[in-house]
């Protein structure tokens, strides 16, 4: 089942910009520009893109925040805009710069009170708050005045509140962002665990490509409000040129390295070698070459970093 469908998406704004001393001029611009996206239930998609590409401006339509300028929207089935209560009760939403947690107030009483907003019965309330306190360690300051709290324990609130009247999508806008290693681990532990369940459809969006590496089986990227990329990661490594490489330690340095279609020599410094390969090369074959010249003593493959592969999709 299709949880969130969209065809021809776009959103403009219209602009002032200067002309001259005293004159400006009214411009209008695409920030999303004919967005087809399809998401399936249970997935856990990425949803990518440089700053300004369009990336919050599509979370905002989906959620029924922005009224699409163009084309067609459906989430859970309903039209965001104009069904957007209905819609409120199926979708969670964490916005890292945004809080729906009240201050002054403890964070369990902040709960309470979005129990009561959702209408949610007690019994699924306390159910669903007990796993996310035991996953996110809520605990230690359930009790303690949401301005209290450090950014990552906010966070985590954030993800509970977001949770508790059981959404089928839940819509995430850079949940990372400025927390240290150890909230990170914890809110990228907690997604995990609820992406495997499968119950709860999950549209990230984020620049912390750790996060995706860890996460997501399929990235859509965005750029210039247009769709550039929408597959796994593997299939993005092959479509823009990844290289892997291979560094080989020799007891003596070899005379004359080996030779292979789409094997290049990085360098040579002594008896150590670095070899790059393109996507039509296979590290077996080069090692079997290696291997044949005798004194091999090491050798290592170092995959692609994502973040060398999103860069050289930014720069194409």
């Amino acid at each position: 089942m299709n949880v969130i469908e969209t065809r021809e998406l776009r959103k403009e704004f219209s602009v002032r910009v200067r002309r001259g001393l005293l004159r400006r001029e009214r411009r209008t611009v695409a920030a999303v520009d004919g967005v087809d996206l399809t998401v399936q239930r249970g997935e856990l998609l990425g949803y990518l893109g440089p700053n300004g590409a369009g990336k919050s401006t599509t979370l905002k339509m989906l959620t029924g925040v922005l009224h699409p300028s163009g084309g067609r929207v459906t989430v859970c089935g309903l039209t965001p805009v104009p069904q957007r209560i209905q819609l409120a009760r199926r979708i969670g939403v964490v916005f890292g710069q945004r809080s729906q947690l009240w201050w002054d107030l403890p964070l369990r009483d902040s709960f309470e009170l979005l129990r009561h907003i959702y209408r949610v019965p007690g019994g699924e309330h306390a159910a669903r708050l007990r796993r996310c306190r035991d996953l996110l360690d809520l605990d230690e300051f359930l009790d303690t005045p949401v301005r209290q709290l450090s950014l990552g324990q906010r966070m985590r609130g954030e993800l509970t509140a977001a949770l508790l009247h059981g959404p089928q999508i839940l819509f995430l806008d850079e949940p990372t962002i400025g927390l240290d290693v150890v909230s990170k681990q914890a809110v990228r532990g907690f997604l995990a665990e609820l992406g495997e369940r499968g119950d709860t459809t999950i549209v990230l969006t984020t620049h912390d490509l750790a996060d995706i590496e860890r996460l997501c089986r399929r990235i859509v990227v965005i750029d210039h409000g247009r769709v550039v990329h929408d597959g796994g990661i593997d299939a993005l490594h092959a479509r823009y040129g990844s290289q892997r490489r291979v560094v080989v330690d020799f007891d003596v340095a070899p005379a004359a390295p080996p030779v292979l279609p789409g094997v290049h020599l990085e360098s040579a410094t002594g008896p150590r070698l670095v070899f790059t390969l393109d996507g039509s090369a296979s590290v077996g074959t080069l090692v079997s070459a290696l291997t044949a010249l005798g004194g091999l003593r090491d050798l290592s493959v170092a995959e692609p970093e994502i973040e060398e592969v999103i860069a050289r999709l930014y720069r194409h």
